[in-house]
């Protein structure tokens, strides 16, 4: 089960309590798919069986074809059971965003590992979450769509928590008239809905841009009858995207906003009296930061304003760090730089490659491979060529001063040295990728490896995006 994080119970209006979890009938389920052409690593030998049926019947990498994206189990392990101690050891919970890999199977293994819930992005990633049975959902965003609104009026219940963000007044004005307008005879139409109020930044995403204006956001969703406020939060990941002391400082100076919007909101008595509080930010790259400068403010008993039995919750909502990457959160994590590498915690080790097969060398020095920007993600960075072999699942040499140079939609272009390097057509390439939230999305099925020494596909995994 891993270790778990804290007290992640929740409470209701009603004063039921809530624990996290998911329906482990449905995403065993998954195990009874049948393959076929619809996966593109699946083989044609195996169009027909099972998922579980095809791995249980002893599967290994050189059975499967290229273009490929696999997994690895025991980094993936590793790299869970790390975030958990680092969040139990500070005394915070996790909601890592869903939207990272959008797998059930994947969120399942977070949970046993002590999530207190799943973090998503918007009603069509909700009504997955919902589909699979998750119990406790966070959604990143306002929900702006009517539609979306009356569908989760009538689906949250005693084993589906869901809270929302807003971040404008139209907004907590569009959500009250959706809830008002829904009509008596459906199910949940006198529904409450809980929500954040999201503090932004000058050039983020969303959010409000000052705390005054947060503050009036507040104001009127504790005037409304249809909505609950139940915390404050924000992303601070789209203020910047490097380590340097220009953007820590910035990133720290807006959580330092998040802190104060907080404090008064407590002053206020804003929050709805019954709710245990939430304070959310942190997404894979500062968490750190979020943790050092926030968790002050979380109480986990009687809040700064004295409402007896009332919870502050510091949740944050890294979604990267399960499978990490060979490029920007390597760079970036908190494990790899700064305070938390010099306090001895373990870096985050990439649980996610690509491999290519060589189908063109045109020219001396130039190698064309299979995989292209339909199968790789090249937001973050391109490709880092690390291995090469002579077929997929055979020994493989380290690929010295190789480069992808670029990538089409079907192809990518492999730079070497024809001095010191031999590429023939047919040889796999093995390649380290950056950024998981758009690796995933590529794949409706991928394979997990057990380990790096250990090539058995120990379980496919389905994305739902």
């Amino acid at each position: 089960m891993g270790t778990t994080v804290g007290s992640n119970a929740a409470s209701t209006d009603t004063g039921a309590t809530i624990e996290p979890g998911i329906n482990n009938a449905m995403v065993d389920r998954l195990d009874d798919v049948e393959l076929g052409w619809r996966f593109k690593a699946v083989p044609a030998a195996a169009h027909g069986q099972s998922a579980g049926g095809y791995v249980n019947s002893g599967v290994h990498l050189a059975d499967l074809q290229t273009p490929l994206l696999t997994l690895d189990a025991a980094v993936m392990a590793a790299n869970v059971d790390r975030m958990a101690r680092w969040c139990a050891e500070k005394g915070v919970l996790l909601a890592p965003h869903g939207k990272t890999t959008m797998a059930p199977q994947l969120w399942r293994q977070q949970l046993e590992n002590g999530a207190w819930g799943i973090t998503l992005a918007n009603a069509s990633q909700l009504r997955v979450g919902h589909a699979f049975g998750l119990r406790r959902v966070m959604v990143a965003n306002t929900l702006s769509d009517p539609q979306a609104v009356t569908w989760l009026a009538g689906a949250q219940g005693p084993d589906f928590s869901v809270v929302s963000w807003v971040d404008s007044l139209q907004s907590v004005a569009l959500l009250d008239a959706t809830l008002a307008a829904i009509p008596e005879a459906v199910p949940g139409s006198d529904a409450v809905l809980d929500v954040i109020v999201e503090l932004g930044g000058n050039g983020g995403r969303t959010g409000a841009r000052t705390v005054a204006e947060a503050l009036a956001i507040a104001r009127a969703v504790h005037a409304s009858s249809h909505l609950r406020l139940v915390g404050v939060g924000g992303y601070e990941g789209s203020l910047a995207h490097t380590a340097d002391a220009g953007a820590l400082g910035t990133v720290r100076g807006y959580l330092s906003a998040v802190k104060e919007l907080h404090e008064h909101l407590l002053a206020a008595d804003l929050y709805a009296a019954d709710a245990d509080i939430i304070l959310t930010a942190g997404g894979s790259a500062y968490f750190d930061d979020v943790v050092d400068v926030l968790a002050g403010s979380a109480t986990n008993g009687t809040s700064p304003s004295g409402a007896a039995g009332q919870r502050v919750e510091l949740i944050i909502r890294s979604g990267a760090y399960m499978v990490h990457d060979d490029g920007f959160y390597r760079g970036i994590s908190p494990f790899g730089r700064g305070a938390e590498a010099e306090a001895g915690h373990a870096p985050f080790a990439s649980a996610m490659h690509a491999w290519a097969r060589v189908v063109s060398a045109p020219e001396p020095g130039l190698a064309i491979l299979d995989a292209g920007k339909r199968d790789l993600p090249v937001d973050e960075g391109l490709p880092e060529p690390q291995l090469l072999g002579h077929a997929l699942g055979g020994e493989m040499a380290t690929l010295d001063g190789a480069t992808i140079s670029s990538v089409n939609d079907q192809h990518s272009f492999l730079r070497y040295d024809p001095e010191t390097t031999t590429v023939a057509i047919g040889d796999v390439v093995r390649l380290g990728l950056s950024h998981p939230c758009t690796a995933f999305d590529k794949w409706t099925l991928i394979p997990v490896l057990a380990s790096a020494a250990d090539d058995r596909v120990v379980e496919l995994i389905h994305t739902f995006f």
